[in-house]
């Protein structure tokens, strides 16, 4: 007979996998997650775990002492299109007491949007909230090679020579990062639109391209995300609710299997209620076009 007094083991066949559960969390990718669970971070009904515990839906887990809010892999995957305005800071809040991006969001029970990377507060365009963690995690990873499109507004002089060095690779700080394919946008001169594409995330990456070569950026607005672009209708500061076939779209680029979802009619006449309404007052058009597909060779 066992002794009631006895710890319980974390480690059984039933439940799922703790990193998993983390990721879909949102606390990071499932790489990060077994790091700190094999760091002893994370604690699962107040023993620290270790890797390859598998927990239940109604554990209580603590990562760096913090309560972490997880779900039992059943919620709906929802993903929002939101039009960011300069002067919004990427954090749910700000001790300098800022509008962040977060502030806009529709609420979400139980759960919390998760952002999939971030802009800059003086950086405006498409940004994507989920509530599914492990999307997020697959769509911001090097490895998905996702292409994301900005136009951006250079002060200076812009020669062939310097487009190619873009192109062909510059040693940043952090180490060698280079744009995939730069277009002409509009203006002439000194002061001049291109369109630009890079294939990684990295903070402040366009424009620290653009400045190592001696030009000014003065406007910048991500326009594309992977194949997902701003909707003519969705002006700044607004934002959509992707439907399921986008939705669909998005997993098979971070290379994610998607199970069709059948929404709640409460939730889908509030989503088609909402576009009905962005519609009413639609927009300039987006100064988005299409570049070619860019690729690692």
């Amino acid at each position: 007979m066992s002794n009631p007094s006895e710890p319980k083991t974390l480690h059984t066949d039933s439940g799922e996998k703790l990193q998993k559960v983390l990721a879909r969390a949102g606390v990071g990718s499932r790489r990060e997650m077994e790091r700190m669970i094999e760091a002893g971070r994370v604690e699962v009904d107040g023993k620290v775990a270790t890797l390859g515990d598998r927990v239940q839906a109604d554990a209580r887990i603590r990562v760096d002492g913090k309560p972490v809010t997880t779900s039992d892999g059943q919620v709906t995957r929802r993903v929002l299109l939101y039009n960011k305005p300069e002067g919004e800071i990427c954090s749910r809040s700000d001790p300098e007491g800022r509008r962040t991006v977060y502030d806009r969001l529709p609420p979400l029970r139980g759960e919390r949007w998760i952002s999939v990377g971030r802009l800059d507060f003086n950086t405006s365009g498409l940004l994507l909230f989920t509530n599914d963690g492990e999307l997020a995690n697959k769509l911001m990873h090097p490895s998905s090679v996702i292409d994301r499109e900005y136009l951006v507004r250079i002060q200076g002089e812009v020669d062939d020579d310097m487009r190619q060095r873009l192109l062909d690779g510059v040693l940043l700080e952090d180490g060698v990062a280079k744009f995939t394919d730069i277009v002409d946008g509009a203006g002439e001169g000194r002061n001049r639109w291109f369109y630009c594409v890079v294939m990684e995330g990295r903070n402040r990456e366009v424009r620290r391209l653009w400045e190592s070569q001696g030009v000014r950026v003065s406007r910048l607005k991500r326009v594309r995300y992977g194949n997902c672009f701003i909707p003519s209708h969705v002006r700044v500061g607004q934002w959509i609710e992707l439907n399921d076939k986008e939705i669909k779209d998005l997993c098979d680029t971070a290379g994610i299997k998607h199970k069709r979802q059948r929404e709640t009619v409460e939730h889908k006449e509030t989503r088609e209620r909402h576009e009905r309404k962005l519609r009413k007052s639609p927009g300039r058009k987006p100064q988005a076009r299409q570049l070619k597909k860019a690729r690692p060779e």
